[in-house]
């Protein structure tokens, strides 16, 4: 019977060693393969997202409307990437744009816009709500602003560009190339995903180089990198916008200022009794104060006073003061409406009064409404340059102290307004719990330096005091204080027979006397002509643009020489 054998039989060693081999050789030359000369990727990627895609320094930004010819760009985009400053007033339903120049009001779905109060008709409505979104149309802001626009074929792209943009020509590559390697892709590799493709000789521009790959732009807006090797790169351009606003020059006063606040609480003060003031060039009496919510202003101006001053030699800059009232403050300066009520008055004050500036005095305000005095700076600025005006702004040093300092945006401010006065006094207040100087030397110049890191020395005045506080602290611990003109001190130390020493801590002469008769310590920091010289000469080492005195009525005849700055000019005009 024969012998049939059932175990399959192994293969050789041999065999199986070469076919490892050959497997691995196989899947390295591939890896290799793979690795010089990867597969493109098929997938295409959509660039734009939504209608009308809004192209802005090489990204998309949102999406405008078009209507018709109109074409309309979200409040979103303008204050993200054009002007953060225009805004929506809630009470008029309008758009509020204020240049240096110009306060422009456009109502919601109206054919008519306002440029300092003047109409402005079109054909199209110029700022539209739709949804959560506000629109404006972008013509009318082509003269206000340095940017252009253009709507690009095929994909509907509106295309914002402004003055001073790069524009880098290219051209495709005249030669035989594959269809894949023209793809624009979304990164610098050809695994990455595509959002369009290129032709040979198609103009194009050059945005951006990643490795060896440029970034580059089609006619309709869509982009993404393509191989160098494909790219011939042409000229550079720049887009040049230049704006045709009319501008009238703003005001400005020759050499350093020397301002001195006239105090009018209910009288103006009988000029014939007003002693010469040497050096001082610019009087600010505070005739003007907020009285009511709807923006109305109480007035104490006098026309005598305005006119006596000018015969001196004076400039008036009447002072408007926010009645140091925080509601009453949020209530009046919160609308459009509002603030152009005060405006206009002050405006009709200025020609009653024949006045060379304006002077704002805005304390305590609640800090959350700081930006809407910003705004008003903003709104009010152009009008009074309009009238030939100098503009003003009171401010405080920086400091944590809520209503007297935190809401004062002063980096916007100094922009705006020709002069900051900073108030530098009150270190220590009336109602202080410790006695010490009004505004010692060392704490000013301290809070000065720290001041000019925001606001240029060139339109800062340093504000000093004219007056003393005189402290009286009781054996019990408590203290309180008065205010004393320049003259009122010199009486009291000559009747208490005192001569004051110089305080190094200060930089400032200080006196001491206790009363056995009131059981009392009186104490004082000197306001007299060594102070006043020594805060004139901070104005001269910092190079600012003068100093300002609260007030006229403190002062004796040796104030004015301490602080006249004299014919040195303390800024470059």
């Amino acid at each position: 019977m024969a012998h049939i054998e059932t175990n399959q039989q192994k293969p050789p060693a041999k065999k199986l060693i070469f076919a490892g081999l050959l497997f691995a050789f196989i899947l390295m030359l591939s890896s290799v393969f793979m690795l010089i000369y990867p597969f493109a990727s098929k997938e295409k990627a959509p660039y734009f997202k939504g209608e009308n895609p809004i192209l802005f320094e090489g990204k998309q930004q949102g999406n405008a409307l078009i209507e018709g010819e109109a074409v309309y760009l979200p409040l979103s985009f303008l204050n993200g990437f054009i002007d953060e400053n225009i805004i929506f007033d809630e009470k008029s339903q309008s758009i509020i744009i204020a240049t240096k120049h110009k306060v422009v009001q456009m109502p919601s779905e109206s054919l008519t816009y306002y440029v300092n109060e003047k109409p402005v008709e079109l054909h199209f409505n110029v700022f539209k709500q739709n949804r959560e979104e506000k629109y404006l149309a972008i013509e009318p802001l082509l003269t206000y602003y340095p940017i252009t626009y253009s709507i690009l074929p095929d994909s509907g792209t509106v295309w914002v560009q402004k003055d001073g943009e790069e524009l880098a020509a290219g051209k495709v590559a005249d030669k035989k190339i594959h269809e894949e390697m023209l793809r624009l892709r979304t990164d610098a590799s050809l695994q990455s995903t595509y959002t369009a493709s290129v032709s040979p000789k198609e103009e194009i521009l050059v945005e951006d180089v990643k490795e060896d790959y440029y970034f580059v732009r089609k006619k309709d807006g869509t982009a993404g990198y393509l191989n160098k090797e494909y790219i011939v790169k042409g000229k550079t351009e720049h887009v040049s916008i230049a704006l045709e606003e009319e501008v009238k020059p703003v005001p400005r006063i020759e050499g350093p200022i020397q301002l001195t606040w006239e105090a009018v609480y209910s009288h103006n003060p009988n000029t014939s009794q007003i002693p010469k003031m040497p050096g001082v060039n610019v009087v600010s009496p505070t005739w003007f104060e907020l009285s009511k919510e709807d923006g109305s202003i109480k007035n104490r101006g006098s026309i005598e006073f305005s006119r006596w001053a000018q015969q001196q030699g004076y400039q008036v800059w009447g002072l408007f003061s926010n009645a140091f009232d925080p509601v009453l403050t949020h209530e009046a300066f919160q609308s459009f409406e509002t603030r152009q009520n005060m405006i206009r008055q002050l405006l009709h004050f200025s020609k009653l009064y024949e006045l060379n500036g304006i002077n704002l005095d805005i304390e305590n305000v609640n800090p959350g409404d700081g930006p809407l005095i910003t705004q008003f700076v903003r709104e009010a600025t152009p009008y009074f340059h309009e009238a030939g005006l100098i503009v003003s702004m009171d401010i405080t040093f920086i400091s944590s102290s809520g209503n007297w300092s935190a809401f004062y945006e002063r980096d916007e401010l100094a922009e705006i307004a020709d002069y900051m006065v900073v108030m530098a006094y009150d270190e220590h207040w009336g109602s202080s719990p410790v006695a010490g100087s009004v505004a010692s030397i060392p704490w000013v110049e301290e809070n000065l330096k720290n001041l000019l890191e925001v606001v240029p020395n060139e339109k800062l005045i340093l504000g000093v005091p004219l007056y003393a506080r005189l402290w009286e602290q009781k054996q019990s611990g408590e203290v309180s204080s008065k205010a004393l003109s320049m003259n009122k001190v010199k009486e009291w130390l000559s009747e208490n027979k005192i001569n004051p020493a110089y305080d190094h801590a200060s930089g400032q002469n200080y006196a001491e006397h206790y009363s056995e008769e009131d059981q009392t310590t009186y104490r004082i920091w000197l306001e007299d002509e060594l102070s006043l010289k020594k805060r004139a000469d901070l104005a001269r080492k910092y190079k600012l643009a003068g100093v300002a005195s609260w007030s006229r009525y403190f002062a004796d005849e040796s104030a004015w020489t301490a602080l006249s700055l004299g014919d040195e000019q303390v800024t470059k005009k």
